[in-house]
């Protein structure tokens, strides 16, 4: 699957694309967008990098990284990232992540964008299994894997090193046999 687009009833899913780099860096920038993700929040000429990976990466074959554009459908702007990585030792298997604009936060938008992803990864890379870690402190991120069907398997204990210090993190994942895509948005 070279170019992806996929809509729920508030999201859209797209390739990023150089117009998103603003957008995204409103995401990567943010201290508070990013208080719980594994790095400090990003300048502008590294979200510029990270839009140049995510389009080089579309090119590949295998493709295995996908970087997406969040789309709110109401305002027709880009809100947020949405990443999924296959692992080239695991082809069945891709780690996800998600960052949305703060203001954005609190209106269920996160838990469509995992489902969205989730449509992605099993319907359209027909995936077996989808997982994401996040921090033990991110309740909302704990909050929004569980209603969007994922289920959390356990702690991985000084995963990642963020802010200076090792930090834990939290594994939730989702199985094709086990995901319910009729729970899409």
């Amino acid at each position: 699957m070279r170019h992806v687009e996929i809509s729920g009833t508030r999201l859209r899913l797209r390739e990023v694309t150089v117009d998103d780099v603003d957008a995204l860096h409103a995401v990567y920038g943010d201290s508070t967008a990013t208080e719980h993700l594994p790095f400090d929040p990003r300048t502008r000429e590294e979200v510029e990098g990270i839009v140049a990976e995510a389009i080089r990466a579309a090119e590949t074959e295998p493709r295995r990284l996908y970087v997406l554009a969040v789309v709110d459908l109401e305002e027709q702007r880009t809100i947020g990232v949405a990443r999924l990585h296959i692992e080239a030792d695991h082809p069945h298997s891709a780690e996800i992540g998600m960052g949305l604009r703060p203001d954005h936060w609190g209106r269920g938008i996160g838990t469509d964008l995992v489902r969205l992803i989730l449509v992605l990864g099993f319907r359209h890379l027909r995936l077996h299994r989808v997982w994401g870690a996040r921090s033990p402190a991110n309740t909302a991120a704990q909050l929004t894997m569980l209603v969007a069907g994922m289920v959390e398997e356990g702690r991985i204990r000084h995963h990642v090193r963020a802010r200076g210090a090792w930090r834990d993190s939290v594994v939730h994942s989702a199985l094709e046999d086990e995901w319910e895509g009729y729970r899409l948005v």
